[in-house]
C-alpha cells in the first residue's frame, strides 16, 4: 500500500489529486491548516485528515509524527501554495512589490515546501519508493517569462513567479542530493481554482492530470524535472 501525503488538499488541486490518488489505491493524508476544513474533505475522499500548517515549525513536526506513527510515507505532494495580492486585489508587479509581500509568498511557497521536506526526509528514505512532487507553475520558467512570444510574459507579477522559481531549484537539488528518490516539479496549467479566483481556463480535473501522474512515478522515472502534462518543460 502506498501512503501519500498531500499539503492543502481540502479544496483545488490538492482535494481533486487525493481524490484521484485514493482512487488508485493510495492511502492519503490530506494535509489542511483549516481542521474543520480538512476533515470535511477527508471524510468526503476516504482518506485521512493531518492537520498541517506549513507556515508553522511545530505544526509541521506533529504532523510528521502522526504520519510515522501511522506506518509512514512513501508519497510526498508539495502542493500548498498562495498568491499575494496588492491593493485592489492586483498582483504586485516590479513597480510595486513590497519585501513584505514577497516574505509573505515565500513563507508558504518555499519555506513550506523545505519545512515540510526536511521534516519527512526521514520517513520518505525509509520507503522502498520514495516520490517527491512539488508543484510549481508555468510562471516559474525563466526561458517563457523572458520570451516576448510566449504568453507568460505578459504576466506582471514578481513575488509568485519568483517563488515558484525558487520551488524549481529547490527540486533540483534536492534530487541530486537524493538519488533514490524521483523528485520532480510540475505544472499543472492554468486551472480554475480559489489560488486565480477562479478565471483559471482549464478544470481541477485537467489540472491534476500530472500531479497525478508523478505522483505514481516508478523508481525508473525521471528525478530533478520540470514537467507539464504535455512533457519536459524549459527552466
Amino acid at each position: 500500500m502506498t501512503t501519500t501525503l498531500i499539503t492543502g488538499a481540502n479544496k483545488g488541486l490538492g482535494f481533486e489529486t487525493a481524490r484521484r490518488l485514493v482512487a488508485a489505491g493510495h492511502t492519503v493524508y490530506v494535509g489542511a491548516r483549516d481542521a474543520e476544513r480538512g476533515r470535511r474533505a477527508a471524510e468526503q475522499l476516504g482518506a485521512r485528515f493531518l492537520h498541517l500548517d506549513v507556515t508553522d515549525d511545530a505544526s509541521v513536526e506533529a504532523a510528521a509524527k502522526a504520519v510515522e506513527a501511522g506506518g509512514g510515507l512513501d508519497v510526498l505532494i508539495n502542493n500548498a501554495g498562495i498568491e499575494t495580492r496588492g491593493e485592489g486585489n492586483s498582483v504586485p508587479t516590479a513597480a510595486t512589490v513590497t519585501a513584505a509581500q514577497m516574505r509573505n509568498t515565500f513563507e508558504t511557497n518555499v519555506f513550506g515546501v523545505v519545512r515540510v521536506t526536511h521534516a519527512f526526509l526521514p520517513l520518505l528514505e525509509r520507503s522502498a519508493t520514495p516520490v517527491v512532487v512539488n508543484v510549481s507553475s508555468g510562471l516559474a520558467s525563466l526561458t517563457h517569462l523572458s520570451d516576448p512570444d510566449h504568453p507568460a510574459h505578459f504576466y506582471p507579477g514578481v513575488a509568485y513567479p519568483a517563488s515558484k522559481t525558487t520551488v524549481n531549484m529547490l527540486t533540483v537539488q534536492y534530487a541530486k542530493a537524493f538519488p533514490s528518490m524521483r523528485i520532480n516539479a510540475v505544472e499543472p496549467g492554468f486551472t480554475k481554482t480559489d489560488l486565480n479566483g477562479n478565471t483559471g481556463v482549464q478544470t481541477v480535473e485537467e489540472g491534476a492530470e500530472i500531479i497525478v501522474r508523478m505522483a505514481q512515478v516508478g523508481p525508473d522515472g525521471p528525478t530533478g524535472g520540470y514537467f507539464d502534462a504535455k512533457g519536459a518543460l524549459p527552466w
